[in-house]
């Protein structure tokens, strides 16, 4: 190439930026993979949706086989009727905590062991819904109000960290704590623990 007078010599890939010429091999496209949702995809070890999954599934499972729901059915002859509260997110990451309290609400319902109602945001809108038939739907076919269960426990509680970071090593520890809470007398009846420890290395590259 000339210019002025002076040749100017391009390399091949510098030649294709500058004439917009694509090269075999030069792609910068993006790869999408689909994999099964059970599949473990930690790729900066931050909380995801494994850590989410196990967490709720495990910590329920201790809930549930706990002495608290075996004497509340054996003294009222039925099961507790549950909801869940405020899961508060007190770690350094940002954290969908949404996720993590429905995966929370599939194991409690689908346990079948207990009662689950819905949540003071879902309540809303269902009472809204139920003001709507009031006017607009089939007299037999409206719900009438005041006919909701009320919850005899919540279930609350928080997940928190304590990072450690060296030379490239981050250690990530995560603490998810939960309290199955009596909504009559403020009674704790049962308190659970989960902690998970990870280790992330970033690998360094040399040129």
């Amino acid at each position: 190439m000339r210019k002025g007078g002076l040749r100017v010599v391009l390399c091949p890939l510098v030649a294709a930026l500058v004439l917009g010429v694509a090269l075999p091999g030069c792609s910068t496209g993006t790869k999408v993979t689909r994999v099964d949702e059970g599949v473990v995809t930690d790729f900066s070890g931050r909380w995801n949706d494994t850590d989410s999954r196990l967490v709720a599934g495990e910590m329920i499972k201790q809930a549930l086989n706990s002495p608290w729901l075996e004497n509340y059915t054996r003294d009222k002859g039925r099961q507790p009727v549950v909801i869940v509260g405020t899961i508060a997110n007190r770690s350094h990451e940002h954290i969908n905590m949404k996720t993590f309290v429905n995966d929370l609400a599939l194991e409690l319902t689908n346990s079948q062991k207990v009662t689950f109602v819905a949540s003071k945001g879902e309540r809303e809108e269902i009472r809204e819904e139920r003001k709507e038939q009031a006017v607009h739907a089939r007299e037999d076919t409206q719900k009438s109000a005041g006919k909701e269960i009320g919850a005899d426990y919540m279930l609350k509680g928080n997940l928190s960290t304590i990072l450690d970071e060296a030379d490239g090593v981050k250690g990530i520890y995560y603490q998810v704590d939960l309290e199955m809470i009596d909504l009559e007398n403020n009674v704790k009846a049962w308190y659970g623990q989960k902690k998970i420890k990870k280790v992330v290395e970033r690998k360094r590259v040399v040129f």
